[in-house]
């Protein structure tokens, strides 16, 4: 299998790629040749197709988070062992205005980026307006609590060296604020290094500053004090790491990382059962069952706050009509799926909040009813059902639900064609809003009920230059001002009991009206060598921590 491993590097034009090809050679066992990886090195397979840009202030896929949070320190951050807890990383120590508004963060003493240069807060105040000007994806989470172009620097900015100041434009809940700051956009990356690799732009109608904020470089570059540093990624191949010997924390334990692109389960089992890699990230159920059976493999698995959903473009005049929306959710053999594609790697879920989150409606009301799915289309006028495409990333267990899904709608008359592509390829589409069904994940981007409250039902431009591009405005749903209305006010309640009960009742009325066909939850499995010690899954994917896994 070393040919595998020299193929996730061959064409990393760095010279650790060089250095870690000639780590990987063949260890000789009885007269055979096997594979190892490097004593000082882990090395997982995983889909990482998704990834776009390792750029934190516009990344917004799973495994670019997971790659962040390896790579990126933020002011403070979830922790892993209870999620209903905020802790400090760069934040020695935080306080609250007493009218809620503003939140004043002391730094920890003699903090340092990967190349060097002291980390203050200004780079934290730099991180704050880059992302905010950027304007990409993930800038929404930022620009809820009344941040703009306009007043960033005087809403977010460096009241000492050492110390950071953050207003909001209202009281909101403090666990809400702090559970943001701990999403990736968050983090704080080196001023300095980042605006020596700036490109200068002219002012736009679209875009009105000077500069990119290194947007362009950091695309595939580096500029955080997270405990690795990123050496490479290249799209569909591999994302290097390496250890950053200015972390302020405890020093990871394995001098490199080393993601590899492997989309297929089947290959995954095979090269960790050969030694290839150590971690086997996307394991299908009968791949997870022989495994586990391998002598030298071990199991873990965590529930991820990732539901896997298709959702209809109500741009298209068929979707938008209410009663096909609801014979959707009619159309899907949900029981099926449970006991086969996500079997042991999930579980039927339908509203948007996942377990383990205030306020989650364990509901599933919809089953499989073919009759019924045909009177709701006849209502609508398409009796004899019609065509219609779905864009699906080409990894399991996507593909196997929408061909279960193609098979189930053509029971009612709806003809599916699937258009196959990459998580990049499938993803782009999908936010350009040119789809008609697009299926895939969603990973909540911080551990709050808002966050995906915020993206299901908040939708204030649905025109094609709306700035809040969530869930809602990509699928062009006009969400009804009463839904709209109970996510802002849920923001403003401290009553833990009274805010959960908001969001249950929202996830009610998003069940029956919103145009997502939510199926299930997902629980991470990884296959792992018994070599490996301390090698576990988190609760989200920027909490799959890789710095504290040894050898």
């Amino acid at each position: 299998m070393l040919h595998s491993f020299r193929n996730s590097v061959r064409t990393l034009s760095t010279s650790a790629a060089l250095s870690l090809l000639l780590a990987a050679a063949p260890v000789a066992v009885s007269g055979q040749a096997f594979a190892a990886t490097p004593a000082d090195t882990l090395v997982l397979g995983f889909a990482i197709d998704d990834i776009i840009t390792i750029d934190p202030g516009e990344a917004f896929e799973l495994s670019a988070a997971e790659v962040t949070a390896n790579t990126y320190s933020k002011l403070v951050g979830l922790d892993p062992a209870d999620t209903s807890k905020v802790v400090g990383d760069l934040a020695e120590s935080w306080t609250i205005s007493d009218d809620g508004m503003t939140y004043t963060f002391k730094l920890k003493p003699d903090l340092k980026f990967a190349s060097g240069n002291a980390l203050t807060a200004e780079d934290v105040a730099f991180s704050f307006e880059r992302a905010v000007k950027l304007d990409k994806s993930p800038a929404f989470l930022l620009t809820q609590f009344g941040l703009t172009g306009d007043n960033v620097a005087e809403k977010a900015k460096a009241s000492a060296p050492d110390t950071f100041t953050f207003t909001v434009d209202k009281a909101y809940a403090p666990s809400f604020v702090l559970n943001v700051l701990t999403a990736t956009v968050a983090s704080v990356v080196d001023k300095k290094l980042v605006m020596e690799h700036a490109k200068a732009m002219t002012p736009t109608a679209e875009y009105k500053y000077d500069t990119d904020f290194g947007n362009e470089w950091m695309k595939t570059g580096f500029a955080g004090s997270g405990p690795y540093k990123t050496l490479a990624w290249r799209a569909n191949e591999a994302v290097v790491l390496e250890a950053n010997p200015n972390y302020y924390g405890e020093a990871p334990k394995l001098k490199r990382v080393i993601y590899r692109h492997m989309k297929e389960s089947a290959g995954q089992r095979l090269a960790l059962e050969n030694g290839d890699i150590d971690v086997a990230r996307n394991l299908e159920p009968n791949d997870v069952d022989a495994v586990s059976k391998k002598e030298g493999i071990q199991l873990t698995s965590a529930p991820k706050g990732t539901i896997y959903y298709f959702s209809l473009n109500q741009k298209n005049e068929k979707l938008a009509k209410p009663e096909v929306a609801e014979a959707f959710k009619y159309l899907v053999d949900y029981d099926a799926i449970g006991a086969t594609l996500i079997k042991g790697i999930g579980e039927v879920h339908q509203t948007f909040l996942p377990k383990g989150q205030l306020g989650a409606l364990n509901d599933n009301p919809y089953k499989l009813d073919v009759a019924k799915a045909k009177e709701l289309l006849a209502k609508a006028g398409l009796a004899d059902g019609f065509t219609v495409t779905m864009d699906v990333r080409n990894t399991q267990p996507v593909t196997g639900i929408a061909e279960s899904v193609q098979q189930t709608l053509a029971q009612a008359g709806i003809k599916l064609e699937i258009i196959p592509g990459d998580g990049k390829q499938t993803l782009t589409k999908y936010r350009a809003r040119t789809h008609d069904i697009y299926i895939g994940q969603w990973g909540s981007d911080y551990f709050d009920p808002n966050s995906n409250a915020e993206t299901f039902v908040i939708n204030y431009d649905n025109s094609d230059e709306g700035k809040n591009k969530t869930l809602a405005w990509r699928n062009a749903w006009e969400v009804p001002k009463d839904l709209t209305e109970a996510a802002q006010g849920a923001l403003l309640e401290k009553d833990a009991a009274k805010r959960a009960a908001t969001y249950e009742e929202l996830q009610k009325k998003v069940l029956a009206q919103g145009p997502y066909v939510i199926v299930f939850q997902q629980t991470e499995v990884a296959g792992y060598s018994s070599k490996l010690k301390d090698y576990k899954l988190g609760p989200s994917f920027d909490t799959n921590f890789v710095y504290p896994v040894s050898k």
